[in-house]
């Protein structure tokens, strides 16, 4: 395997983790970047554009990042609420007053962001094409009576999260979240990262597709995942149903797919434009570009959902938007929060460490949001910090 790209001096223990990604935990194409302090220290690359194909993987490759969209998407509404435009302890219903139908109306925009809401599932799954059009997802989730009552307990919001965040944002802003983003985010920052991928970047993304077997006594298995499996089975399950809130599951390599806004599940970007993000969240850029204030920072680490998850079934940690560190999902350290993409894909800050994480592969795995590759790779960063 040959990795293209370059590590800083004491980082080496990163390369060494992602060349053992490819030989022995099935990855087929990847890109890892991490910042730190102000300065970009890994940089790797390897494999192929395409998860069944043999077009070598570039340094501008881009791939879906499932979940991992989520955190990128969180910020929005955090910058909404730095700027005096969005209170998060308001009701959801007092920018969108459908939203309090079906005994909503005491929903908080907190509770939203922390999959406190109560509407994980659907009474009725989407087709992809209703779930992509912008007006049956939110209308269905404004409309659902929640399955607990709203702010008492926390269950992973998969799918609906796309409809509850982008009704949200296009009420006080008048513009979608990809829009916003890109013109407020991504686009002023240079980075490669799309919630609504423009049609003249199509060409830079890779094929997603499942991983193939791990070699020898390895597994891509995680705790987590046999449980959320177990769960995942039964048809009846919140789990299950959660997942299927988009009913059949759409092709990711879809164009239409890709280009569809969906702040839940259908982000692409780069493992650079990754960890630049979270990079830039702390204002630890090479340009000293920050995007969150120390208060807002210190917002997105805060704890609001904590315990046994309603969907995933282990216990999950949640603040404003963002996966905490824990046992269903371990990052750098208990100051570290970001968002995995079930399959593998994930990005993280470390406030303390001053680290903007970025992984992307196109080989996706079992797992839901522990993936063995992604692990590796932050035990590795935490040995060379």
């Amino acid at each position: 395997m040959e990795i293209q790209g370059e590590v800083a001096e004491g980082f080496e223990a990163v390369r060494d983790a992602f060349v053992r990604n490819f030989e022995v935990l099935g990855d087929r194409g990847a890109a890892v970047a991490v910042h730190r302090d102000g300065r970009r220290v890994v940089d790797l690359w390897a494999g192929s554009r395409d998860v069944d194909g043999d077009a070598p993987w570039t340094a501008g490759t881009a791939q879906i990042v499932r979940s991992a969209t989520k955190g990128v998407a969180a910020a929005v509404p955090l910058l909404l609420h730095q700027r005096g435009l969005l209170d998060l302890d308001a009701p959801v219903a007092a920018y969108w007053p459908e939203f309090k139908a079906g005994g909503k109306e005491r929903v908080r925009v907190l509770d939203l962001l922390a999959h406190r809401a109560g509407v994980p599932v659907l009474d009725r799954g989407l087709t992809p094409a209703e779930a992509v059009d912008g007006r049956t997802g939110p209308r269905a989730v404004a409309a659902q009576r929640p399955f607990w009552e709203p702010g008492t307990a926390h269950g992973y919001h998969a799918q609906t999260y796309s409809w509850l965040l982008s009704e949200l944002v296009l009420r006080v802003t008048g513009a979608s979240l990809g829009q916003w983003l890109a013109q407020e985010v991504t686009g002023p920052l240079g980075l490669d990262f799309w919630i609504g991928l423009p049609q003249d970047r199509a060409e830079r993304v890779g094929r997603v597709g499942p991983a193939p077997a791990p070699q020898g006594t390895a597994t891509l298995r995680t705790r987590p995942r046999r449980n959320v499996s177990q769960a995942y089975a039964d048809p009846d399950s919140l789990t299950r149903r959660a997942f299927a809130a988009i009913d059949p599951l759409p092709d990711e390599n879809d164009p239409a797919y890709r280009a569809a806004e969906l702040p839940a599940s259908a982000g692409i970007g780069t493992a650079r434009a990754l960890a630049g993000f979270y990079a830039a969240l702390l204002g630890d850029t090479e340009d000293g570009a920050r995007l969150f204030t120390p208060q807002t920072t210190a917002l997105a680490g805060t704890e609001l959902s904590a315990g046994p998850d309603r969907v995933l079934v282990v216990p999950t940690r949640f603040g404003p938007g963002y996966m905490l560190h824990g046992p269903a999902s371990p990052l750098l350290s208990p100051a570290s929060f970001g968002h995995p993409g079930r399959g593998g894909s994930l990005g993280f800050a470390d406030p303390a460490a001053g680290i903007g994480f970025g992984y992307v592969t196109n080989a996706l795995a079992p797992s839901v949001t522990a993936d063995p590759r992604a692990q590796a790779l932050i035990r590795a960063v935490r040995s060379a910090l």
